[in-house]
């Protein structure tokens, strides 16, 4: 038996919802609905810093005024962070993990000399053999090498991606110097956790999947499939988000955002309300994209 459909939207509570934002949440809506799937929503919220407060309610009232309801309450990440200690555990006795000493600065600056050798750009492994008196500030997991470090991917929108973690980027950071969680950890964790089958997101995270995929393997977890959508820029070619200036959606006229959305993803249709376009929009996206699942 085929194992059911189980997807999400994910959002980070840093503002309001934004057009950009939106495209992302219809979009793993309609995937959803086409497969006859789970639509769940996960607040990430674990970089405390960045995140407003209120915000996390505002974008669950605007999804509930453009239709688009979860199947099950949505889920926060800031409650759930014994998790990802119990996967940096499991992780680190494996013999995945180091600390790192090096700060921002010193990466930079030996990234420098790196480019002047014309070899790897990515984090060049400094504390990999021991801190040499450095006081422990993250932890980083160990990429492959070799040609194991090449991950590749079939994306259902974008076609097949590959990425060498070992040249393109280096060991990268699960926890952070001021001891937050990173985001690949979390992210990975939580859609084993919640059974997630389809990833459906935007293209601004398509290098973050190898990665993510790295990361399951490590830790004996399932490969989704991924979807990555085309991220909606603004006038400057500038992705549209908070920082660059996103206005947020308008709920007294769910229908204008939807169809705004849709058009961004090739879903147009002439249907004036609510229930009926996002009826319509499913279909479309059923034969548009649903039989490359």
């Amino acid at each position: 038996m085929a194992q059911r459909y189980r997807g999400r939207f994910a959002p980070s509570p840093t503002g309001p919802l934004h057009l950009g934002s939106l495209v992302t949440a219809l979009a793993s809506w309609l995937d959803a609905r086409a497969h006859g799937g789970d639509w769940l929503v996960r607040v990430e919220d674990i970089d405390y810093p960045r995140c407003v407060r209120g915000a996390d309610d505002d974008i669950l009232r605007t999804l509930a005024a453009l239709g688009l309801h979860p199947d099950e309450p949505p889920v926060w990440q800031s409650r759930r962070e014994t998790r990802y200690a119990d996967a940096l555990h499991h992780l680190d006795a494996a013999g995945h993990l180091y600390p790192c000493g090096c700060s921002r600065r010193e990466i930079a600056d030996s990234l420098i000399h790196v480019r002047e050798r014309h070899q790897t750009l990515g984090y060049p492994g400094t504390c990999r053999n021991g801190l040499h008196g450095k006081l422990p500030r993250a932890w980083r997991v160990r990429v492959p090498d070799g040609a194991a470090a090449t991950i590749c991917f079939n994306d259902r929108w974008q076609g097949r991606q590959c990425q060498n973690l070992e040249t393109e980027l280096g060991d990268f950071v699960l926890r952070r110097a001021d001891g937050l969680w990173a985001y690949q950890l979390a992210v990975v964790v939580d859609d084993a956790q919640q059974g997630i089958t389809h990833i459906v997101r935007g293209a601004d995270l398509l290098d973050s999947t190898p990665r993510q995929i790295h990361l399951q393997h490590l830790l004996g977890l399932p490969t989704p499939s991924y979807l990555h959508v085309p991220v909606v820029v603004n006038a400057v070619g500038e992705k549209l988000s908070k920082q660059s200036g996103a206005q947020a959606l308008d709920t007294a006229a769910p229908l204008q955002a939807l169809r705004q959305a849709g058009a961004h993803l090739g879903i147009v249709n002439g249907e004036d309300a609510v229930d009926t376009w996002l009826a319509a929009a499913t279909g479309q996206w059923k034969e548009k994209l649903a039989a490359s699942s």
